[in-house]
């Protein structure tokens, strides 16, 4: 038998900690805090955007089919993107991240749109996208978008939000309490 109290034959090992308290302080948490960075996240979800554009538009040129669904998958990769760079702690990480996916699904769409556009004419997709005029754009969301992808982008958003904060550990959420007590105090 070990040397601890109360130790029971019946009870099972603890793997979660050892009941100590843990050592963090108002310092950890104001370190966090300074971590965050808007500008990194709005950077790196603009060039997410853009990545998927391009793939979303490889993807639709190989096997001949739009698939709609796809926004599903930038709102996943934004919120991650969002996640990774701005490191973020508070309601304007999620909240850019969401409006990214929204913009993002639409501009996607419309790369998408004039990928196919120019495949059909024979012609690149930077010339059809420099010839869109004003009369242009209630024929794209007459004929183009439909209310799936509205719908998906709406999820595309929440999914973004929702991967968007950043995932904290025990200590630096008890650090980060303890600077908010500390700040409103």
């Amino acid at each position: 038998m070990s040397n601890a109290p109360n130790n029971s034959p019946l009870r099972l090992r603890k793997r979660h900690g050892d009941g100590k308290p843990v050592a963090a302080s108002a310092a950890d948490g104001q370190r966090l805090v300074d971590a965050q960075s808007l500008r990194n996240a709005i950077v790196a979800g603009l060039i997410t955007i853009i990545l998927f554009s391009i793939f979303w538009v490889s993807v639709t040129a190989l096997w001949n089919k739009h698939f709609p669904w796809f926004t599903l998958i930038l709102g996943i990769m934004l919120g991650y993107a969002v996640r990774l760079t701005g490191r973020g702690l508070d309601w304007r990480f999620p909240t850019i991240a969401a409006v990214l996916a929204m913009a993002g699904s639409l501009c996607s769409n419309i790369v998408v749109a004039a990928s196919v556009t120019a495949d059909r004419d024979g012609t690149s997709t930077l010339d059809i996208l420099q010839s869109v005029t004003v009369l242009t754009w209630p024929i794209f969301f007459d004929e183009q978008l439909s209310v799936a992808d509205a719908f998906y982008a709406v999820v595309a958003a929440a999914l973004a939000a929702f991967y968007a904060n950043r995932k904290l550990t025990r200590p630096q959420y008890y650090a980060l309490r303890l600077w908010r007590q500390e700040r409103n105090d």
